[in-house]
């Protein structure tokens, strides 16, 4: 079944801009109600736990149901979430509305990779373009929403988020094709996919590859918001400095796209993980908007790239009525990216410092990338 090219490509956009949304609006509304750094490290870290378990869930269900189902469920999850947010006061309303919003993503990634990797064409173009189209939502999600915080505050904001859901699920609406549906079984049945793909090198490898690629999008959900407020810079312009990640990785799903390669010879994980690292780890040594731009930019293409050949790489080791489950399991690392990154920043951070604690994630990704390095060969292995 064929995948409906425009109203695929534009629910996806719009879906990004209320996530974009979120990256600002939630750690400014929870550092507004007083929160502090470990508690909201917290709220980004805990509520993965259970992303972890609904997205194996969510790409075992893409299988059974069809991918165009989950994206648009996503939907209207994102859209309650963000009813809840205007409602919601202290930490564990704020985990909740948290809680809800990891179950859209749980739904929404497994899905619309799997329905990207159906369409016809080079496999690596298409993927390329849902992660520009991601990233465009996201950079326009991530400047309105600091124009809007600026202009109109929290609720008008967490408003215009519940509308973005409504907005992405009329444009799923003339989705057509994806994922066949397979019969109803019950959920241990539909989880059965895990077994014989959790005893593949290549999965586990293609997991440590998402973990990495997902450490900026982490930082981009709590920690970066904070240190460019603690630099001094507004709404606005932390709106836009944010949204810089997401134009590198638009220029990865664009025009490294055509030139990432899978495979045990390919240097492009290591290369994009030391991008990564350095982006990461270099931003906060000169506060100034342009140095600032340009590790964001960089972080972006490195994290854009990488994601690319993660999604590739499982695309291919995995055959069409296991995809979904397979592009699940990369989704894995990325909840195991959001759980442990803001866990970590949030200790860093009240104990020595955020921005000590930057220098020392890119340390982590840097070690990440060598590690990447070495396994390459063991992981396209074919021995047991």
């Amino acid at each position: 079944m064929h995948v409906s090219r425009l109203p695929f490509f534009l629910a996806a956009l719009v879906w990004n801009l209320g996530l974009g949304m979120t990256w600002l609006v939630v750690p400014l509304y929870a550092a507004s109600q007083g929160l502090s750094n470990a508690q909201i490290g917290t709220l980004f870290s805990m509520p993965v736990l259970a992303q972890a378990t609904l997205n194996l869930l969510g790409g075992a269900y893409t299988d059974r149901v069809g991918g165009r189902r989950m994206m648009l469920a996503s939907c209207w999850i994102v859209s309650a979430a963000a009813l809840w947010f205007m409602v919601a006061e202290g930490f564990w309303m704020l985990i909740a509305g948290q809680l809800t919003l990891v179950l859209g993503r749980a739904a929404f990634w497994p899905a619309t990779w799997a329905m990207a990797s159906e369409l016809p064409g080079n496999r690596g173009i298409e993927l390329g373009r849902l992660n520009a189209a991601t990233n465009v939502g996201q950079i326009a999600g991530g400047v309105l929403c600091g124009f809007l915080l600026a202009a109109t505050g929290f609720h008008a904001t967490f408003a215009a988020l519940a509308a973005t859901g409504l907005a992405a699920f009329f444009a799923g609406l003339g989705t057509h094709g994806g994922t066949r549906p397979k019969p109803a079984a019950p959920a241990h049945q539909a989880l059965a996919a895990y077994g014989p793909l959790l005893r593949r090198r290549i999965i586990h490898y293609s997991m440590f590859c998402a973990y990495l690629s997902a450490l900026p999008l982490s930082l981009s959900m709590s920690f970066y918001p904070l240190l460019l407020a603690g630099y001094g810079y507004g709404e606005e312009i932390s709106g836009v400095l944010v949204a810089l990640r997401a134009v590198g990785a638009i220029g990865a799903g664009l025009i490294a796209a055509r030139f990432v390669r899978t495979g045990p010879a390919t240097l492009w994980p290591v290369g994009c993980g030391v991008a990564v690292a350095a982006g990461v780890g270099l931003l906060p040594t000169v506060n100034h908007v342009v140095p600032i731009g340009l590790w964001m930019l960089l972080v972006g293409l490195g994290s854009g790239a990488m994601t690319l050949y993660f999604q590739m790489t499982i695309a291919e080791a995995s055959r069409p009525e296991q995809r979904g489950a397979a592009l699940a399991l990369g989704g894995l690392g990325w909840s195991l990216s959001h759980f442990s990154t803001p866990l970590i920043m949030g200790f860093l951070a009240d104990r020595y410092g955020i921005v000590p604690g930057f220098y020392a994630l890119g340390v982590l990704a840097l070690g990440c990338a060598l590690l990447i390095a070495w396994m390459r060969r063991w992981a396209f292995s074919t021995r047991p």
